[in-house]
Parts: C-alpha cells; sequence; structure tokens
C-alpha cells in the first residue's frame, strides 16, 4: 500500500515537471509579448538557460541520488520547483524572468533520473509502470497551457507562477511525511547491490551489441528532444495562429493545446503496452514512421484539419517517449540506473535547451510550415538510427 502511495507522488512528480517547464511557453506567447513590448521570437530565448539547466543539472542529481536517497531528492524537486516559480512570479524585466526560469529549470532536472529510477526499482516489466507514469508528464504538458491560459485570461500571468508553486511546495511537505511515516516498509531507494540475474544477463551481452543498443538510444534521445521540445512547446503558439476561427481568446488556445496533449498522452500507456509484449524494434520503428508522415502532412494546414493532424503527431510523439526508458531499464543494474537515466536526459534537454532558439529562428524566417517539414527529417534519420537495433535483443526484465 505505501509503495503505491509513493507511485501516486512520483507520477504528480512527472506532472509537475513538465508542467513547470511549460508555463513560460504559454505566457510568452499569450501575454508577456503584449505587456513588455516583445516579440514571440524575443521572448522564448530567455527560457534557454532553463532548459540548459534542465539537461545539465540531470547528471550530477543522478550522482547525489545514487550515492544519498532517492526519496530524499524527490523532496528537494517538490520544494525547490515550488519556490522557483514563487520567486519566477517576481520577475520585472526580461533577465529577472530567465534567473527565474533558469532556477526552476535546475530543480526540474532532478525528476528523471531519480524518478523513473523509483519507478523501475524492483519491478519486471517496466513498460507499463513507466506508461502510466508518462500519462501524468503528459498531463503535465498539456495543462501548461490550460491552466496558464486561464490564469491569464482572470488573474494574470503572475498567478500562473504562484498557485502552482505554492501547491508543489505543499506536495513536497506531505511526500516528507509519507516518507517519515513509512521508512520500514517504504521501497529503499539506495540500492547497493543489484540482482544476481540483471548482472549476469548485463554481463552475457556482447559489448558490441550493448554499444549499439546505447548508440540507437542516445542518437534517439538526441533528435527525439528536438522533436518533442518543438511540438510542445510551439503548439500553443501554432494554434494561435492556425486556429483563429476556433481559438479566439488565451483560454481557447489553452483548451486547444490541453484537448491534444491530454487525449494524446494515452498513446504512451498503448506503447507501454506494446513494447512489454512485442518487439521494441519493431514497435519504435512504426511510432517513428507515423511521425515522419504525420509531420509531412501538417505544412499548409488551418483549422479543423490543423487540430486533427496535430492530435495525429502528438499520439505518436509522447508515444515515443517510454521507449527508451524501457531500453534502459532492461540493459542496466539498478544501483548505477539513476546515472544512466541522467545521461540518456542530460542529451534531451541539452537538445531541448537548444531547439528553443531553434524555433525562434525559424517561425520569424519562415514559419512553422518550415519547422513540420525539417520535424519530418528528423523523425525519418531517427527511423534509420533504430533499423539498427538488434532484431534479437532478449533482455526482457528489470531488477
Amino acid at each position: 500500500m505505501v509503495n503505491r502511495i509513493q507511485f501516486v507522488f512520483l507520477s504528480i512528480g512527472h506532472f509537475c515537471d513538465h508542467f513547470f517547464m511549460l508555463l513560460f511557453a504559454t505566457v510568452a506567447a499569450l501575454s508577456l509579448s503584449q505587456e513588455w513590448g516583445m516579440s514571440y521570437a524575443e521572448l522564448i530565448p530567455y527560457a534557454t538557460p532553463s532548459f540548459v539547466a534542465f539537461g545539465v543539472c540531470a547528471v550530477p542529481a543522478g550522482l547525489l541520488a545514487d550515492r544519498w536517497s532517492r526519496n530524499g531528492m524527490m523532496v528537494v524537486f517538490f520544494i525547490g520547483l515550488g519556490l522557483s516559480s514563487v520567486f519566477t512570479s517576481l520577475a520585472q524585466t526580461p533577465l529577472q524572468i530567465g534567473i527565474g526560469l533558469s532556477a526552476i529549470g535546475i530543480f526540474a532536472a532532478i525528476y528523471h533520473p531519480v524518478g523513473l529510477a523509483l519507478v523501475v526499482q524492483g519491478r519486471e516489466n517496466t513498460g507499463i509502470p513507466l506508461a502510466f507514469n508518462g500519462i501524468f508528464g503528459n498531463m503535465g504538458v498539456a495543462c501548461a497551457a490550460l491552466i496558464t491560459g486561464f490564469f491569464i485570461d482572470h488573474k494574470g500571468w503572475r498567478s500562473a507562477f504562484v498557485l502552482p508553486g505554492i501547491v508543489s511546495i505543499t506536495i513536497g511537505m506531505a511526500y516528507a511525511g509519507v516518507l517519515y511515516s513509512s521508512r520500514s516498509t517504504i521501497t529503499q531507494d539506495t540500492p547497493h547491490h543489484a540482482s544476481k540475474k540483471k548482472l549476469e544477463e548485463t554481463k552475457s551481452m556482447d559489448r558490441r551489441l550493448l554499444g549499439r543498443v546505447f548508440g540507437v538510444i542516445f542518437l534517439s534521445t538526441a533528435l527525439g528532444g528536438l522533436i518533442f521540445q518543438s511540438t510542445t512547446f510551439a503548439l500553443p503558439k501554432v494554434f494561435d495562429e492556425r486556429l483563429t476561427e476556433l481559438a479566439m481568446s488565451a483560454t481557447l488556445v489553452g483548451r486547444y493545446a490541453f484537448v491534444v496533449f491530454s487525449i494524446a498522452a494515452f498513446g504512451q500507456l498503448a506503447v507501454g503496452y506494446l513494447v512489454d509484449h512485442y518487439s521494441i524494434r519493431s514497435v519504435f520503428a512504426f511510432v517513428i514512421g507515423l511521425q515522419a508522415l504525420f509531420f509531412a502532412l501538417m505544412p499548409g494546414l488551418t483549422g479543423w484539419n490543423a487540430f486533427g493532424v496535430s492530435m495525429g503527431f502528438m499520439l505518436v510523439v509522447f508515444g515515443q517517449v517510454p521507449i527508451n526508458d524501457v531500453l534502459i531499464s532492461r540493459i542496466t543494474r539498478s544501483e548505477w540506473r539513476s546515472r544512466v537515466y541522467a545521461f540518456r536526459y542530460i542529451i534531451t534537454f541539452s537538445v531541448m535547451a537548444s531547439s528553443v532558439p531553434i524555433i525562434a529562428w525559424i517561425h520569424y524566417r519562415w514559419g512553422f510550415d518550415t519547422l513540420f517539414t525539417v520535424l519530418s527529417a528528423t523523425a525519418i534519420c531517427i527511423l534509420t538510427a533504430v533499423l539498427m537495433l538488434p532484431k534479437g535483443l532478449s533482455v526482457k526484465r528489470s531488477s
């Protein structure tokens, strides 16, 4: 029972992680550009340091979690994230908001190497748990647009940082209370020994095979990070431009983005089931192939057509997320898994950080049609890498 409560907190943490990282995307698109007299392309680079911190700080977070306490780091995550968000609401200049966003990025970096290691720790099949956890992360993406749009229209953009920040601090305190009251029963979070079976399985894998798998993981992680960030960060602005007859306020833009993100979140559940029962290589290739197709269809579309294709590509963008995490959980030992997740996510979020100015540059010079063409080509590159995964990859369990 206690471990189920822990899983709930971990899932809420994934929600918070993506929610806070995307607050500024909607604020910049729908509020600050008018209030501060700056264009969208001028504003969004101030989010770049936040995404750099999101990636760079993942490694020290993973190392500290493996050496100290994964659960302790999760408490730091919730409280630090909340305090940083409240601080960001006080910003009066672009530089100040950049500093606040950077603090959010530092604490948000804790979640993926630490939270995901706790999610898979002690489990056999990991696809479904990671998928459920991933749904919460994607709902954080969805609610960032919806809730922020509502606050912008009714209470101003500052409230979009203050109120969620207070909630995050409260959750962190509650999680600390659960950990303190359940010390003897909750999942241990400083594993110093791997199961004998996992150690034997890892050693038995050919070094070249292991290297190839990690190569595919890290390449698809880098290019997938570009796709994920470009779609989740830019979608509110895409809808603002292309759903002009359907969404005529910040609240409506946020609502349409929420619908797409929330429905697409369940793509992870389907993919999680598939990777637990079928070849990861085949599932991965199918998902990436659909990404390339939907991105290629998007240029020139407006109205309901744009909305429908956006739903399609977000389903497979979100659906891709658990695949690399499942691969890592199957070929790594528990006591250094946080560090492996950390290196995976430093690649993901470093690319995400670089994609923010890329989005601004492409949007300013050519518009979103060019961006979607680039994303389609990127998906084709990932597909090429995925087809290099060994067909006979047989490690199926985590510990």
